[in-house]
């Protein structure tokens, strides 16, 4: 009986038929690989951001920014008459200005005035979350200190976790005082690759680094799970000085402050006294 051919013996084969084989197991891998990057592309919009529904009432504390496109983003302002530098806090994923404002009281009692706003899809603002609407939101809440009279050489722009991405495209774009980055990763999808392997990625933090002139401090918990701290190393060793990386024994993501205790307030007074 004849048995099913399972395959030819690639050593009774002629050089076209090798070569074929090969085109064939190349084109395998080339569109397995396609796959998996429009699938990340895909399924890293949806994992990025996460947006949530508001933990807040719009009302007198509160504004709203009208961007070019016609979305509206709720934002809010700390003022701080005290203050020589406004904080411009770029939130995480998973926030919304309800749930920030109750830390954010503690930068205004360290001397800084505060700006923030949600990003699209989150808490009151409208439109849908992107890499490409992030930095041009970020660059129109400058706009708003900016025409409210806090030129950018008064602004440091403070980025958390995602936040970290607009908050390094706008200090390479303009002329912050300076860029303090907290939990922040080298790129998004490398959060979960470590290695860059596809194609598509976003925020993009460690390529623009080398582009940030101002001072930059980056705080990091040696605890945190969700983005380890080898990717504020890795943003250290590539960004300009004047800088400082401060790794937090204990903390998570997110739980810099909390660990640090007064120390962070201080941390952030001893870095906006190196500022011009």
């Amino acid at each position: 009986m004849i048995g099913k051919r399972r395959g030819q013996n690639p050593a009774s084969m002629s050089l076209p038929e090798l070569i074929a084989a090969a085109g064939r197991l190349v084109a395998l891998f080339v569109g397995l690989y396609v796959f998996v990057c429009v699938f990340a592309h895909y399924y890293g919009q949806r994992t990025i951001f996460r947006h949530v529904p508001p933990n807040y009432s719009l009302g007198p504390d509160y504004l709203e920014l009208p961007a070019p496109d016609g979305v509206t983003l709720a934002a809010r302002y700390w003022p701080n008459p005290e203050a020589k530098f406004t904080v411009l806090y770029f939130h995480g994923n998973g926030e919304e200005l309800g749930g920030v404002s109750s830390y954010i009281a503690g930068y205004v009692r360290a001397g800084f005035a505060v700006f923030a706003y949600d990003y699209r899809g989150y808490g009151h603002s409208g439109g849908v979350p992107s890499e490409s609407a992030s930095y041009a939101d970020a660059k129109l809440a400058l706009d708003w200190l900016r025409d409210n009279g806090t030129p950018p050489e008064r602004v440091i722009a403070y980025g958390y976790s995602l936040g970290s991405g607009s908050a390094v495209e706008l200090a390479r774009t303009a002329p912050l005082a300076g860029l303090i980055l907290e939990s922040a990763f080298v790129s998004a999808y490398r959060v979960m690759t470590r290695r860059p392997l596809l194609l598509g990625d976003k925020f993009q933090n460690e390529r623009k680094m080398p582009e940030v002139w101002c001072p930059v401090l980056l705080l990091h918990g040696t605890a945190d799970t969700v983005i380890p701290p080898w990717h504020s190393e890795a943003l250290f060793a590539v960004a300009n000085e004047p800088k400082r990386l401060l790794i937090v024994p204990g903390a998570g993501h997110g739980g810099v402050e909390a660990t640090l205790g007064d120390r962070f307030a201080a941390t952030l007074q001893e870095f906006a006294a190196t500022l011009r």
